[in-house]
């Protein structure tokens, strides 16, 4: 189920219960005689989407083969029309969520020297413009650095298991 969908279905649960228990009390309980109505508009209520739960502000660091898989995802997408922006971006991304995971190793950024070379030279072509323009004038760049990346670690396995 979507998020918004869900945090749809959980307010309109608690609106139900919410209006039950408003509706279960007899009018002897109210000494008015009039319907007792919660504070605030009911329309908004009814309209008005639950804040979604915090964000963690910590996560831990990300695995190399996650990072891997991820970037390993993108093989056999490619640039179409309808989706060339989104797969360069995505391409971007993941090399970059890769480079961050090879730093962060345990085994240490010199053990990943090689890919990590490769995506600081893509980034010195690049630049610091991620715009859909430039990522598609350098998308030979991106795709061949994808590629020799997977490459290298395809010849070692047991960096990322």
């Amino acid at each position: 189920m979507p998020r918004t969908a869900a945090w749809g279905a959980v307010a309109a649960v608690t609106l139900a219960v919410f209006g039950a228990s408003c509706s279960a009390g007899s009018d002897s309980d109210n000494a008015g005689g009039t319907p007792a109505v919660a504070s605030g508009s009911a329309s908004s209520a009814l309209t008005a989407e639950p804040s979604p739960p915090p964000i963690p502000t910590a996560t831990p660091v990300e695995k190399v083969r996650d990072a891997f898989a991820g970037l390993q995802a993108t093989l056999d997408d490619s640039c179409t029309p309808a989706d060339c922006a989104y797969f360069l971006r995505r391409i971007f991304g993941e090399l970059h969520r890769l480079d961050g995971a090879m730093k962060a190793s345990g085994k240490g950024p010199s053990h990943f020297a090689e890919p990590i070379k490769l995506i600081k030279e893509l980034d010195t072509q690049v630049g610091s413009d991620q715009s859909f323009e430039n990522l598609k004038e350098h998308q030979d760049a991106l795709i061949d650095t994808r590629h020799k990346i997977n490459t290298w670690m395809q010849g070692h396995p047991d960096d990322y298991h």
